[in-house]
């Protein structure tokens, strides 16, 4: 059993399934949830189970959830003892780890520095470069601006432009031309400031059909770190994941052992605490230090699949102060996981954002079937914040089984009232490339049937318009009218 802990009532900093899944851990763990809500949320699965509920305001529903002051006020109010920040919003917010911890309270999540050192991508290249570690080859801007451009060219093409900032993907340039690098360079800035504040830039060899790998890894207040394998995130749009797996089907037993042992030494190097993602890209036999996300990733499912671990729970432990419960040769990873992300989109429609009022909603059961979801029917979806209704996460004793456990679990979810990408995802899963384990990160580019699907059947949509058309009242009521010349016959009979 996990604890004791010095902390009866936990606040959490988020919305949506991460909430909704930290408050099932909490509940398991005899600790009470208290969530903050805007509006908006108020009838929200996460509301409806957390002890306490706290509503908070802003200028916009986002803009609350980012009000540290807010937020830390809240849990005071509740005598809470500890924040967890979930994922997104302040997660990855140095000043607000501190601001934390100034009102003595525990942060549940590495220390402020260690943060402040990873959420900057020139700085932890740097760090992980000289701690020994390997890194593309780059040119990063502010050692010497006036050479930037220069020292980008002799990189040489292919080449990756990268705000020093933020994340999601946004401002990266992909530049195959060195005739075009200065026009990507002032695009990336323009967004590196835009959406980060930051225009400092980088330039790294990007590696063409590249693998996404991430190693999961958890370390405690007393130096202790281990890894938890890795997971492959190759299956993008838009620098955005979709679907998620462990193991990785494109890594041989040394390659894996290799980057595990890697991502811990960084963890280690960093003097990391708490449950910490370091992300690679891989190709051609070779991997390279990507970025560190300081806190819990959307896709740690999987790998709780796969371990049996609750990384909430050792989250918990550790901001206890508590040491790990276990060691390397402790971890063990059984059977294959997939995760699928349940977005609030058309990808028939270039991904175009979506919105309803859910009027019904059934999710998959089974073994080896799990759920996190942050909607309740006669909840309205929005685009105020991210896409993601929930996920869709299934175990199988080998990769096939998991694949036909996750195709199955797609076909028998049922959401109406707002288009999902549920049929996009099933398309996914049963691609021959995906079932080969032949992805990379631009593998949906080079496919975009895939999200396109089949053009329908003329005949079958012809039979669906006139369906459609026949349950809407204008129609419905013009077809039941009576005729007025058969009106003023009255009731007369033949």
């Amino acid at each position: 059993m996990i604890g004791p802990f010095p902390f009866g009532v936990v606040l959490i900093a988020n919305r949506g399934e991460i909430a909704v899944r930290i408050i099932r851990t909490l509940q398991k763990l005899g600790l009470q949830s208290a969530v903050v809500y805007h509006e908006v949320d108020a009838r929200s699965p996460a509301v409806a189970l957390a002890d306490h509920a706290i509503k908070i305001s802003g200028r916009t529903p986002v803009s609350s959830y980012l009000d540290g002051d807010q937020i830390i006020a809240a849990a005071l109010s509740v005598a809470a003892g500890a924040i967890h920040p979930g994922y997104g919003f302040l997660s990855e917010n140095a000043v607000f780890a501190r601001a934390v911890e100034a009102a003595g309270l525990i942060f549940v999540g590495p220390s402020a520095d260690v943060i402040e050192l990873m959420g900057d991508k020139i700085r932890a290249r740097n760090f992980v470069a000289r701690s020994g570690f390997p890194v593309a080859p780059s040119a990063i801007e502010e050692d010497d601006p006036d050479t930037f451009l220069d020292r980008a060219r002799a990189v040489g093409a292919p080449l990756l432009v990268k705000p020093s900032a933020g994340g999601g993907g946004k401002g990266m340039r992909i530049v195959r031309d060195l005739a075009e690098l200065d026009d990507a360079v002032a695009q990336a800035r323009g967004e590196g400031q835009r959406y980060f504040g930051d225009g400092r830039l980088y330039a790294e060899r990007f590696v063409e059909r590249p693998r996404h790998i991430e190693v999961q890894v958890l370390g405690d207040c007393f130096g202790n770190v281990v890894h938890l394998f890795e997971r492959e995130c190759s299956v993008q749009r838009r620098f955005q994941k979709i679907i998620e797996e462990t193991p990785s089907p494109a890594l041989s037993a040394d390659v894996r052992k290799k980057i595990c042992e890697t991502a811990a030494g960084i963890a280690r190097a960093a003097g990391y605490r708490n449950a910490g993602t370091v992300e690679f890209i891989y190709g051609h036999g070779e991997f390279y230090f990507l970025e560190m996300n300081t806190r819990l990733q959307v896709e740690h499912p999987v790998t709780e699949m796969t371990t049996g671990l609750d990384l909430v729970a050792e989250q918990l432990a550790v901001a206890a102060g508590h040491p790990l419960a276990f060691g390397q040769d402790g971890v063990r990873s059984s059977g294959h996981a997939i995760e699928a992300r349940l977005y609030a989109e058309a990808p028939e429609r270039d991904f175009a954002p979506t919105t309803g009022k859910v009027l019904a909603l059934e999710y998959p059961q089974g073994d080896g079937v799990r759920v996190d979801s942050g909607i309740a029917p006669g909840q309205f979806i929005t685009t105020a914040f991210d896409p993601m209704l929930a996920k869709i996460v299934v175990h199988g004793a080998t990769r096939s089984e998991a694949i036909a456990r996750a195709c199955l679990a797609i076909d028998n979810l049922i959401l109406l009232g707002c288009e999902t990408n549920a049929v996009f995802l099933r398309r996914i899963l049963g691609d021959e490339g995906f079932k080969a384990g032949e992805v990379h990160t631009g593998y949906l580019d080079e496919h975009p049937d895939i999200a396109r699907g089949a053009a329908p059947d003329e005949n079958v949509q012809r039979q669906l318009l006139a369906l459609a058309a026949l349950l809407t009242r204008p129609v419905r009521d013009a077809a039941d009218a009576v005729p007025a010349l058969h009106a003023s016959l009255g009731s007369w009979r033949n």
